[in-house]
């Protein structure tokens, strides 16, 4: 769904409206050729694709056939016991109590754990589990009894990440699948976090039925996005059928003056030769009825949004689509450098066509959330990116504002006599008004000076 070089037209389907509910989606389970995203002990997450009769590695927590996996729910944990999965009861929260205890008098060395890597080796190989080894490694951790309850927690998570063979299955919804790539490799996304990627479609005002374009070059996130908001994507295991509502254009087939160059959709003769050129000349036509009826529909304009997230120079992209939007259309535009925003926003401030533009940069903090443990975690993302949101106006140069039409019904009222004016102020020698005549409002000088009122006019305009 990426397009690095060109323009995505997103069109929701017509009988869902605003108003109307999304119906519920019937529970998904895993099916082969499904891709699932398989959270491991220490906190990683690995994406897999089911196929049949294939096995599935995950390192030092061991192996398992991906058959085990159809047919089953999301979100479920699984111990690997001889390359089979069991499934694992579900896990509550504890309440943690606070005690005297404390840490101070605690020397982690050698010497208190007698349990030997060789040891734990052999309790392995006789089919101890991860459970009963951490246990054994408690039983003799000659501190433990002196380690606060917040350190004993700890130190079991930590012990459990090492020695346990359980991963949980994630389902792969945009926020999972936008959250992993952002973890993993932040470039292939642009630096947009989930956090940013909500914010620039609250902003963008996407909703059901809605038409919008899309300049994305961070790997079809955001277009999958547009999706979602449009009610018909879910997750990103999806059939070829759901991305019919889109279109896509390169930036030589999005000019209104170019004649794209296509092979020739006929035979001379007007017959086909064999059954392989009439499935070349069909799929010739089917790609140009495409072609020709995304460029018309560009063409046609009225679009209600714009988002961009470019390598390119965004203000020559807003000019070259921008006409294609309707009135108060939503633009935004995201980047990871706050600089290329702050430069397009002083020439968008210049151009009546495009109303307060702005910029907001997105951050975010995660938190801990346990019983009695709830705080900030000490690492972070520095920024999110940086995003600009304006609203396209029209642009009329024969509209006055509302003043100047009160002014104008006041000289209306003034001459059939319901109103006397008086048009000759008091004057002192000095020049300057005398303290008995007010000094006129900028209402009054714009009734008496027309300049003044085509100036107070162009200034609420912009």
């Amino acid at each position: 769904m990426a397009s690095e070089n060109g323009v995505d037209i997103l069109e929701g389907p017509s009988h869902i409206t605003t108003g109307t509910p999304r119906p519920v989606q019937p529970v998904k389970t895993i099916q082969l050729g499904d891709s699932v995203l398989l959270r491991l002990p220490n906190g990683d997450v690995k994406p897999q694709k089911i196929e049949k009769d294939c096995s599935v590695n995950l390192g030092k927590y061991g192996t398992f056939y991906a058959n085990d996996l159809v047919g089953q729910h999301f979100g479920l944990t699984y111990d690997i016991v001889d390359k089979k999965l069991k499934l694992a009861p579900p896990r509550t929260l504890q309440e943690v109590e606070d005690t005297d205890a404390t840490n101070e008098l605690i020397n982690d060395g050698q010497a208190v754990q007698p349990l030997k890597l060789e040891h734990i080796e052999a309790l392995k190989k006789a089919g101890h589990t991860a459970s009963e080894i951490i246990q054994k490694q408690i039983d003799q951790h000659a501190n433990y009894s002196l380690k606060t309850e917040y350190s004993k927690e700890k130190y079991k998570k930590r012990k459990e990440a090492k020695y346990s063979k359980f991963f949980t299955t994630v389902i792969p919804t945009l926020f999972n699948v936008c959250d992993y790539w952002y973890n993993k490799d932040q470039s292939r996304l642009r630096d947009i976090r989930p956090d940013t990627l909500s914010q620039i479609l609250n902003l963008l005002n996407v909703r059901p039925g809605g038409r919008y374009i899309a300049v994305d070059d961070a790997s079809g996130v955001v277009v999958a996005g547009i999706l979602e908001r449009l009610g018909v994507l879910t997750q990103m295991n999806f059939k070829k059928e759901v991305v019919s509502v889109m279109s896509s254009l390169n930036w030589a087939t999005g000019d209104e003056d170019y004649a794209p160059l296509l092979p020739p959709t006929d035979t001379p003769t007007g017959s086909f030769k064999s059954d392989a050129q009439r499935s070349r000349i069909v799929k010739r036509r089917a790609v140009h009825s495409a072609l020709m009826q995304a460029r018309e529909e560009l063409f046609g304009g009225e679009f209600d949004g714009l988002v961009v997230a470019s390598q390119y120079e965004p203000f020559e992209i807003l000019q070259r689509l921008s006409p294609y939007l309707g009135g108060s259309a939503s633009i935004v535009v995201y980047s990871p450098y706050v600089q290329i925003l702050t430069d397009l926003q002083a020439k968008l401030r210049d151009d009546p066509a495009y109303l307060a533009p702005a910029i907001t940069e997105a951050w975010l903090r995660r938190y801990q959330v346990l019983p009695g443990r709830t705080h900030p975690l000490m690492n972070a993302a520095g920024t999110g990116g940086h995003i600009l949101h304006t609203i396209k106006v029209y642009d009329d140069p024969s509209a006055m504002s509302v003043l100047v039409h009160r002014q104008k019904a006041k000289r209306a009222r003034t001459e059939e006599g319901d109103v006397s004016l008086v048009t000759t102020p008091n004057i002192a020698s000095s020049g300057e008004p005398s303290d008995s005549q007010p000094t006129p409002t900028s209402g009054e000088q714009a009734a008496n000076d027309p300049s003044i009122a085509a100036d107070d006019g162009d200034t609420l305009r912009s």
